[in-house]
């Protein structure tokens, strides 16, 4: 990697964080796919640090908090049939904590959908801000012990709860998404407002989510292959969301910028140079 001149090494990062694949960057690049999964690899643990020591000491107002589903080496379902699977193989579930107002990916976690991730997850949120006015969560039946538990029993909390139905217009479309026929709100503690109850914002960050990776494009053999790249890939991409990219509702800011963890619009060389 010292040999990668840094024009090659932008070129890289800049194809990886605009959603193109390891062998699309290979393509375009035309550095080699050890070299780019090395890079990746660097890079993307020298974000997750950053991250962990500097997206500290925050008040947001609001918080919404949401899972995206994605899977590794193989779907759950096919995993007992695998030739050889990987460790890691199967479901991958993303965790993300973001504040609507700056738009900031407060916390992140990569790994399950359990109790045991929920509380995981939670208790990172809790250890990166100083005050939260009120979270806002699915109703994901593992979220109020660990909001309990992580942020103690008045914590404002609200969960959104969404009543799903098959269409009926295009019954025989497979990949149809499912229409929502109606959405409750339910106070799990404290005193929420309901006009703040939301999971709106950090739905749509889903959809950046899958737009920015490759990895989680669905029906595409685009899926990671290894958990390691896959948590790299996401690191990287969440230091480059934070710092580096300007939110079209934030007047030309980073959401870094808003919530005033930098003063200034990130460069990509300054993303890689995270590696010194």
């Amino acid at each position: 990697m010292n040999r990668l001149k840094p024009e090659k090494r932008k070129a890289v990062i800049v194809s990886l964080v605009e959603g193109n694949s390891i062998n699309a960057t290979v393509r375009m690049t035309g550095v080699s796919k050890p070299t780019i999964l090395k890079l990746l690899a660097d890079l993307g643990a020298a974000c997750a640090k950053y991250h962990d020591e500097n997206v500290m000491g925050l008040r947001p107002r609001l918080v919404q908090c949401d899972e995206v589903w994605s899977f590794c080496y193989c779907k759950q379902k096919n995993v007992k049939n695998a030739k050889a699977p990987v460790e890691g193989a199967g479901d991958v579930w993303t965790w993300t904590a973001l504040d609507p107002e700056s738009k900031l990916i407060i916390s992140y976690h990569v790994g399950l959908r359990t109790r045991e991730d929920a509380h995981t997850f939670m208790d990172d949120l809790s250890g990166r801000v100083i005050n939260i006015g009120q979270i806002s969560t699915d109703g994901f039946a593992a979220y109020p012990e660990a909001v309990r538990e992580a942020f103690g029993s008045y914590q404002d909390y609200a969960q959104v709860v969404k009543q799903y139905a098959e269409s009926k217009k295009y019954p025989d479309q497979k990949y149809s998404p499912s229409v929502c026929t109606g959405c409750k709100k339910n106070s799990v503690s404290g005193y929420p407002d309901p006009a703040d109850a939301s999971t709106s914002h950090v739905e749509r960050h889903n959809l950046t989510i899958r737009m920015q990776n490759r990895r989680f494009t669905r029906l595409t053999n685009g899926h990671s292959k290894k958990i390691e790249n896959h948590v790299h890939s996401l690191a990287l991409f969440f230091m480059y969301y934070n710092y580096c990219r300007k939110h079209q509702s934030l007047k030309g800011e980073t959401p870094a910028m808003t919530a005033a963890l930098t003063d200034h619009v990130w460069t990509v060389e300054e993303l890689i140079d995270l590696l010194r």
